[in-house]
């Protein structure tokens, strides 16, 4: 498909973040050639209650339903919108919007149906980021799903990533199941593209964790990563599709 035939929706996720989240929407340029979204799940703290309506759409839910149910949202609404692309961010501030043409270079010279976004490949970079996540993210995520997808990943949690939204549409991946409704479906999708023969592959980005005074993360530490760990073993022993 050319370049100039694309059509792109880059979205941001937010529950309760702040100032992060206005920070987050005003790095985006003023000129851009795809269209910006914002996926409030159920957000009480006011933070989306001022936001400027000219030039982003909004999404909400009614309440907090977890980041894989909010996700299924926006996929939902690029498919009926007939988006050709999808871009995922996060809506704390941890991504720089600069760099979306980077991941969607290597869609838009048709080399790609998936780019994941790596803080880990030369030219990427990371910051304030606490050592056990390092851990975590750099090494034992990373090899697991390696091991199991059956291909070599230096970034398999970081959620900024684009991908061409036919992936959506293929059966096989069934991205609207309940299992999938919290951290579950970023590494489902990834590992689906990849056992399917789709064209994944990585660009370098950067991802610098605001002060933790902001709050980093929303995960908790044991349900959150054992929601973004299980679908590795699901997938691989066969018990889930």
């Amino acid at each position: 498909m050319a370049h100039a035939a694309l059509k792109i929706l880059a979205a941001a996720f937010a529950y309760n973040e702040g100032d992060k989240i206005r920070r987050a929407l005003a790095r985006h340029p003023a000129s851009r050639d795809y269209d910006l979204l914002v996926m409030d799940d159920g957000s009480t703290d006011g933070s989306l209650s001022q936001l400027p309506v000219d030039g982003i759409l909004v999404l909400r839910n009614p309440r907090n339903l977890g980041i894989g149910a909010a996700m299924k949202q926006v996929f939902q609404y690029a498919l009926d919108h007939n988006y050709d692309v999808l871009v995922i961010q996060a809506g704390n501030d941890k991504d720089d919007p600069a760099e979306i043409p980077r991941l969607l270079a290597p869609i838009r010279s048709g080399m790609a149906d998936f780019v994941q976004g790596s803080r880990f490949l030369p030219g990427g970079g990371h910051g304030n980021t606490p050592a056990y996540r390092i851990l975590a993210t750099r090494w034992v995520h990373p090899l697991l799903l390696s091991l199991a997808a059956g291909k070599r990943l230096t970034e398999t949690t970081n959620g900024f990533r684009a991908f061409r939204t036919d992936l959506l549409r293929d059966p096989r991946i069934d991205w609207r199941q309940p299992w999938l409704d919290k951290y579950e479906l970023a590494p489902y999708l990834l590992y689906k593209t990849i056992r399917l023969s789709y064209r994944p592959t990585a660009v370098p980005v950067t991802k610098i964790y605001p002060p933790r005074a902001e709050s980093y993360t929303k995960m908790r530490p044991i349900t959150g990563w054992w929601s973004i760990l299980r679908p590795i073993f699901l997938l691989g022993l066969g018990l889930k599709k």
